[in-house]
């Protein structure tokens, strides 16, 4: 039966972190059982991982194409690895699956975080070999060192919440329809199988549910995913975007976003993108192309909304907040982030996260794009605020990390835009639209004056025409001779949305 991943995507580090996938040319027995067992304890919260054998490895990544493996060893395998499980302290079982890549037959084994950590394995396959702990340090199997064994005795039985099991839910909360067209959208060969399979099988495979038949119970990631309303469950598992009209928040309006965790995510991002996000254009004299750039980089704001959706605590009532004001926009999670980050080193730039507080969740992510869970956050973000010429992002959280804030800084030159835009009275507001409609064709500085019942003296230019071009609502035609006498003015990007906002 076929996995509930693009398996292409997989093999070639599409959708799941190098350090979570072992390439194995041929079986080796012993070398496989402790890698199962280092996924399995999941000493870092990541969500298991994945060996594929039939595929050799240079510095943990394939060699392609692959070396494949007969249908009779692919059998032979899959029996003594049943055998081998069982040698496992306390037992455990990860699903493995042959598939087809690039022509030839590999063997996928998926060894989700288990349920029972921690896991020891026998050091060799003789009669008396001796146990211990194994962990995934970076890409490789390693034996646990003494710290990193009380650390992990001290995880014991601790699943992270979105991987746990549901006991107020029954498997028909969770929804086919949801489950299919997520199947559809990662490409997965599970999606044919799924019409054909029972449903309590097709959750199984998927590890959204666990239990015996009489007790088959959903998982809370099922639930987050594949319900239409998870706040149902999870009260807090929602996006609530708050618009504020001035910097002191005194007047606002709110759009709460609901649904599986994937789709409020890109509801509230389109939202986003669609009402608060704008383009500017700034034309540079002498230069043929101009200058573009946002009020906020579309790639920032989706960077940090996808983390706090992925890194916050769904134990917690209180929603991911997105608060837009009009020089900034602030996203705030509950609680703050895990150890080693804190207060201190946040803007450091250099911390990146060991461990995560929800496996599961990622994963789905993940395979959806929507996040690439490599530590890469805080670089991306950055990244895409130096390329939008933007101010530095702020990071911040307490001393209990109770929280964690990301705060956006308005591009500068927007920024000056929506200083005027809050502090200009509303006759001088119903005036500066009134221009701006009108020159919505180019018009001369004789002709503007006119429209709004004034001489065309230069103190009436320089009081009501020139403000407007220097903060960007209007632009001159000929840029590279402001006072030429066939200069006319016409409105800009930003002064249309200026325009559709006094629309709202």
């Amino acid at each position: 039966m076929a996995l509930p991943v693009n398996i292409d995507e997989l093999i070639n580090g599409g959708t799941v972190e190098w350090e979570r996938i072992e390439f194995k040319r041929g079986w080796n027995p012993i070398r496989v059982l402790h890698s199962i067992c280092a996924f399995a304890n999941d000493f870092n919260n990541w969500g298991g991982g994945y060996i594929i054998i039939g595929i050799e490895e240079d510095n943990g990544h394939p060699i392609l194409p692959p070396v494949g493996l007969s249908h009779k060893k692919i059998a032979t395998i899959q029996k003594e690895l049943l055998n081998l499980c069982h040698r496992l302290r306390p037992e455990y079982f990860p699903l493995a699956e042959p598939a087809e890549f690039q022509n030839k037959i590999i063997l996928i084994i998926w060894c989700p975080g288990g349920a029972n950590r921690p896991y020891k394995a026998p050091k060799s396959l003789t009669k008396r070999p001796g146990y211990t702990y194994y962990i995934r340090r970076y890409s490789s199997t390693k034996r646990a060192t003494e710290s990193e064994e009380h650390e992990l005795l001290s995880m014991a039985n601790q699943v992270p919440f979105d991987d746990q099991i549901n006991h107020r839910t029954e498997i028909t909360n969770l929804n086919l329809t949801l489950i299919q067209s997520y199947l559809a959208e990662v490409k997965s060969d599970l999606l044919e199988e799924s019409i054909k399979i029972p449903f309590p099988e097709l959750c199984r495979r998927m590890n959204i549910a666990e239990g015996p038949k009489e007790y088959l119970k959903p998982k809370n990631v099922g639930l987050l995913f594949f319900n239409d309303n998870p706040d149902q469950f999870f009260r807090g598992a929602c996006i609530d975007v708050v618009e504020f009209q001035d910097e002191a928040g005194d007047s606002f309006k709110e759009k709460t976003f609901k649904g599986p965790l994937h789709q409020q995510v890109r509801d509230a991002l389109n939202y986003l993108k669609n009402k608060v996000i704008f383009e500017l254009v700034r034309k540079v004299p002498a230069k043929a192309e101009a200058v573009r750039f946002f009020n906020y980089p579309y790639e920032a704001i989706e960077e940090i909304l996808v983390n706090a959706v992925y890194h916050r605590s769904y134990r917690d009532q209180s929603p991911v907040e997105v608060r837009v004001f009009p020089t900034r926009i602030e996203i705030i999670s509950y609680p703050g982030p895990l150890p080693p980050l804190n207060k201190n080193n946040l803007m450091s730039g250099r911390v990146v996260a060991r461990k995560y507080r929800n496996r599961r969740i990622g994963d789905f992510l993940k395979e959806l794009h929507l996040t690439e869970g490599r530590g890469t956050g805080f670089p991306k973000i950055r990244k895409a605020l130096k390329a939008n010429g933007s101010p530095e992002p702020f990071f911040e959280t307490d001393d209990e990390r109770t929280y964690f804030t990301a705060v956006l800084h308005i591009h500068p030159e927007a920024k000056i835009k929506a200083q005027v835009s809050e502090q200009v009275s509303e006759q001088v507001s119903e005036q500066v639209v009134n221009i701006l409609k009108f020159c919505t064709t180019p018009k001369k500085r004789q002709e503007i004056l006119h429209y709004i019942n004034l001489s065309p003296a230069y103190m009436n230019y320089k009081r009501h025409i020139l403000p407007l071009i220097k903060n960007n609502f209007l632009a001159f035609t000929i840029p590279d001779k402001p006072k030429s006498r066939f200069q006319k003015y016409q409105i800009t990007e930003v002064g249309k949305v200026l325009l559709e906002r006094v629309k709202k």
